[in-house]
């Protein structure tokens, strides 16, 4: 018979990634993820040239837009 709890149950990916965020909080301060995101920035400007900033910028730029619009 098979067993009706969770515990035989598989994780979601989403719990998973979920869990793991709230443990990395509570292990590392505001300073690592401003280290972190600095080193993020600095490798994305190194990949990608004004053209790839300009069309997030029109995309990023245009979704606001459309939310703003759809607020009313």
């Amino acid at each position: 018979m098979a067993n009706k709890n969770n515990e035989n149950r598989k994780m979601t990916v989403n719990e998973a990634g979920r869990i793991g965020g709230e443990t990395t909080s509570e292990k590392h301060d505001r300073e690592f993820y401003q280290d972190i995101g600095q080193k993020g920035g600095e490798t994305t400007s190194k990949e990608h040239d004004k053209e790839f900033y300009k069309d997030i910028g029109q995309k990023g730029g245009e979704a606001r837009s459309n939310q703003n619009n759809n607020s009313s």
